[in-house]
């Protein structure tokens, strides 16, 4: 009998491994649950929980700006307005609400483009959308051989006029509305709506905000001038809601603060004082889950409005400024020989701070459509346009020669004309005699002034020789003219001040033409500088705008307190004894009140003790009528610069009206403009009425 082995039975001891290996496992997984439960169990009970803060910063009213007497000049005038805050609506909700909003409000359309209506126009008829696209480019495209955005740009491409037609007047204002509340952050505010709100829109939208989410009937601003366009160019723009934020300064206002549709300084004084116009915003925490939806807002800090402006400008004045220029410009325009004329300047300063009292332009403009000729507002021309000036710098002239020691107090010269090699001969408007430096100032004598740019060469006249001087005398005069603010910036409060333009150094016989205000181009503040530092006794001081800033005003009170103070700041002592000035101040008296002075006609009579220089200058007209290739035209600059009451000035004055005629026919407007300014100016302090008539053409 045989025995076959015994077959060994190795069941049991998979199944126990399996059982062992599952136990494992489960030992794993328990051990996992546990660290997750007991280690990071809190963390992820707050992931869970979690909450966003989003922070909204609401803009706020600007500050006021008032003239010195406080007189409001800019304000903010309240706007019903309908606005949309995105609170993490998809596009179809924000599609849904712009179609009913549509159909309660009025849109203006006009910055729709063509390429927001394709894309809404597709938007609206998807499938047709969709027939747009080939077989053999969808084919490409899930070949991975074109992408999505191919596949769009083939659609923009094909979406015809006939397509857009198929958008009806209410679908384009929907659009519109849409493409507002598509364009702005998540919880921050967009204004859909805030010029000629009708009080219908307005209720209609109240009631129906229940179905209009995001959707909010409020109240906005803007701003609001209270004496029309008076100074106008000089307070600036701020852009619209619709401009927003510019292009050009984007980054510098998003890093402090700002949203793309926030209101900005456009220009000057708005720009200029941006910061603390703008006030301070009120602050919105946006409690959100993990998903984004709103849970709460939570007000962290209420706004503020901005800071008020209290402007050096005497407003009363300022308007009075600005008729008498309209009344003597008209009337210069009807003279012979002005055909080119077509505006005037005024600047008045207090010399001992340099606080401008009035800044002041106007400019003739003619309407292309009707042909008629209007006065519009230059102010900023006092700033920004430059011109030859004439014999008003003859008093810089003099102080450099004293300084230089070129010429010392008392020394006369010969008024002959100056007769150089090859050129024509250098004079006088007549012959004066053997005027001295205060003479020469009374005559307005170009022939001494020639003599002392000469020493201040070290050159000698020769007749008919050929002039030589130490060329750095250029350097010598300008930088003696800049002391008192000829030919550089006056470092008013404002910006893109022109500092003017400066001549060849050569040939150097034009150092004559400079001292006599003939070569180098300056702007009417710069005169108002210049004559003002002549005023004080030597003190350049900056000219400035703004006198001082306030806080928003409360309790319904007029002014707030003081913010900051704008005090005079002096630039730069001229340096000149005080025998120098007070003959140049002897001088400008006696042009103004000795006969023979060149404006004693005009000003003789008056009680107020004036002082200053006229100002007649050659040169070539550069406006808007020459055409770029047009033959040079010669015409006269006429100027005026004055300080009042001469023993103790407390008004300075500069006038500038260029291209004041052709020919030899002097009119005088800058005369007769600084006479009417300067009785107008003692007129008010004295308590008296103007009366000056408006005289239109």
């Amino acid at each position: 009998m045989s025995y076959l082995p015994k077959k060994k039975n190795t069941t049991p001891i998979r199944v126990n491994i399996l059982f062992f290996s599952v136990f494992i496992l489960f030992s794993l997984l328990v051990l996992r649950l546990g660290i997750v439960q007991i280690v990071h169990g809190e963390d992820y009970k707050r992931e869970i929980n979690r909450k966003e803060d989003v922070t909204v910063n609401n803009p706020v009213p600007r500050g006021k700006m008032l003239d010195r007497n406080h007189k409001v000049i800019v304000d903010n005038k309240p706007l019903n307005a309908i606005t949309y805050t995105n609170e993490g609506a998809s596009q179809k909700e924000m599609l849904q609400v712009a179609a009913k909003l549509a159909k309660i409000i009025d849109k203006d359309t006009d910055k729709v483009r063509e390429r927001d209506m394709k894309d809404f126009w597709m938007i609206k008829h998807p499938e047709e959308a969709k027939k747009l696209i080939k077989d053999k480019e969808m084919e490409l495209f899930r070949n991975k051989k074109l992408k999505n955005k191919d596949l769009y740009k083939l659609q923009l491409e094909r979406v015809t006029k006939n397509h857009l037609s198929q958008l009806t007047e209410q679908d384009i204002e929907e659009l519109a509305i849409f493409s507002i509340m598509n364009s702005g952050y998540k919880f921050v505010p967009q204004i859909i709506k805030n010029e000629g709100v009708t009080q219908e829109e307005y209720a209609l939208v109240n009631e129906n905000l229940s179905l209009l989410p995001g959707v909010n009937a409020t109240t906005d601003w803007d701003r609001e001038y209270k004496y029309e366009d008076a100074f106008k160019p000089v307070l600036g723009r701020i852009t619209t809601s619709s401009e927003g934020l510019p292009a050009e300064r984007l980054d510098y206002f998003m890093s402090r603060g700002y949203t793309r549709n926030d209101r900005v300084g456009k220009s000057n004084l708005e720009l200029e004082y941006e910061d603390v116009l703008q006030g301070k915003k009120e602050k919105i925490v946006n409690v959100t889950d993990k998903a984004g939806e709103l849970l709460e807002k939570e007000l962290v800090s209420e706004g503020q409005r901005g800071k008020d402006l209290v402007l050096s400008i005497d407003l009363d004045l300022q308007l009075a400024v600005e008729e008498i220029i309209e009344k003597e410009l008209w009337a210069a325009k009807r003279s012979p020989g002005s055909g080119l004329l077509d505006r005037a300047y005024v600047v008045l300063m207090d010399p001992k701070t340099g606080e401008v009292l009035t800044m002041a332009g106007k400019r003739i403009v003619r309407d292309q459509k009707t042909k008629e000729y209007y006065l519009e507002d230059d102010a900023l021309g006092n700033i920004l346009n430059t011109f030859n000036v004439g014999s008003v710098v003859k008093g810089a002239t003099v102080l450099t020669g004293y300084k230089t020691g070129a010429i010392n107090p008392g020394q006369s010269f010969d008024d002959r004309g100056l007769q150089f090699k090859d050129t024509p001969l250098k004079k006088s408007y007549s012959y004066l005699g053997k005027p001295n430096d205060i003479t020469a100032l009374k005559l307005s004598s170009n022939v001494y002034m020639f003599h002392t740019a000469i020493k201040i060469g070290d050159g000698v006249y020769r007749y008919n020789d050929t002039l030589n001087l130490d060329p750095q005398v250029w350097e010598k005069i300008r930088n003696s003219f800049a002391s008192f603010g000829l030919g550089v910036r006056t470092g008013i409060d404002l910006p893109n001040e022109q500092t003017g333009a400066k001549g060849a150094n050569k040939p150097i016989g034009k150092v004559l033409d400079l001292v006599i205000g003939q070569y180098d181009t300056y702007s009417t503040m710069q005169l108002a500088q210049y004559i003002s530092t002549i005023a004080n006794g030597g003190y350049r001081m900056q000219p400035r705008i703004v006198k001082e800033i306030r806080e928003p005003a409360m309790n319904g009170e007029q002014l707030g307190p003081v913010y900051i103070s704008n005090p005079p700041k002096v630039l730069n002592d001229i340096g000149m004894k005080g025998e120098w000035m007070n003959r140049v101040h002897i001088g400008f008296k006696k042009v103004m009140q000795e006969s023979g002075g060149t404006a004693y006609r005009y000003f003789g009579n008056a009680t107020y003790s004036p002082a200053g220089k006229t100002g007649t200058a050659e040169a070539f007209y550069d406006g808007p009528l020459r055409k770029k290739g047009d033959p040079l035209i010669q015409t006269m600059n006429l100027s005026l610069v004055g300080y009042a009451p001469s023993e103790n000035p407390e008004i300075a004055m500069a006038v500038m009206v260029p291209w004041a005629y052709q020919g030899s026919v002097d009119h005088g407007a800058n005369k007769k403009i600084g006479r009417a300014v300067m009785d107008a100016y003692f007129n008010m302090k004295n308590g008296i009425e103007q009366t000056t008539d408006k005289t239109e053409e």
